[in-house]
């Protein structure tokens, strides 16, 4: 279990600020919520911590020193919102999970651990031999779950990975997220914009707008008592009452 922590960072592209002094953590083991609107820097800034956007200032550290950015090594993991950006399809979906996992496993050992990470996301074994154009997209999410997993990451990065799927299907996803935080006791940074997906998956959330975190705490006090008007507006959003009243 690691802990990531993003102190001041700021990206931008151009003259357009799109992250602007964020610090926030991501304690080890445990799942933090980002929530906001489309366009309100949070995908930008989980894209930060993976090297795929540019730092304009501050740090993003993971357990006190810098993210390693280059080479096979990657121990911050993201898995998209669509499935199909970080699988190939030309590849079996067995083949897509053993490219990301170390160097130093044989082919055999490969195929045990690829049977072994299906199951852990609730697919036959079976499906190795797949292709990801023969999947759902809830299959397809999971699979891209196994393959962030299979790099042994120590925080993962989970960017909108329900909001293009059936409300049914989320609902799946979102019990293996947990699932998997119980049992690995994964660290996660979860993204979205949906307050009530966040609030069933996170124990801490951050509420972002227009590149800034404007409110974060322990998730039952900044939904029960939002202190922002922007808070307040989400919570609006949120059909019926239920979001007050859950619990993860």
């Amino acid at each position: 279990m690691s802990e990531l922590r993003f102190e001041q960072v700021s990206v931008r592209y151009g003259r357009s600020t799109v992250v602007d002094g964020v610090s926030l953590v991501v304690p080890p083991g445990e799942v933090v919520g980002l929530v906001g609107e489309s366009g309100s820097g949070k995908s930008t800034l989980a894209r930060a911590a993976v090297g795929l956007a540019p730092l304009h200032g501050g740090s993003i550290l993971l357990d006190g020193e810098p993210v390693p950015l280059r080479g096979r090594r990657r121990p911050v993991q993201m898995v998209f919102q669509d499935p199909f950006s970080s699988l190939d399809p030309r590849m079996t979906i067995g083949a897509s999970i053993a490219e990301a996992m170390p160097r130093d496993l044989d082919r055999s050992a490969r195929r045990v651990e690829v049977a072994r990470l299906l199951e852990l996301v609730h697919l036959d074994a079976a499906r190795a031999d797949a292709r990801p154009a023969e999947l759902s997209g809830g299959q397809r999410q999971r699979v891209a779950l196994a393959r962030a997993l299979a790099a042994r990451p120590a925080v993962v990065v989970a960017d909108e990975i329900t909001s293009a799927l059936d409300v049914s299907v989320q609902g799946t996803v979102l019990n293996l997220v947990r699932e998997l935080q119980r049992e690995l006791g994964l660290s996660m940074l979860f993204i979205s914009h949906n307050l009530a997906v966040v609030r069933y998956v996170a124990s801490y959330v951050a509420v972002m707008h227009r590149g800034v975190v404007v409110e974060q705490g322990p998730a039952a006090q900044v939904l029960a008592e939002p202190a922002e008007p922007y808070t307040r507006d989400l919570l609006a959003a949120v059909p019926g009452s239920t979001l007050r009243r859950s619990h993860p």
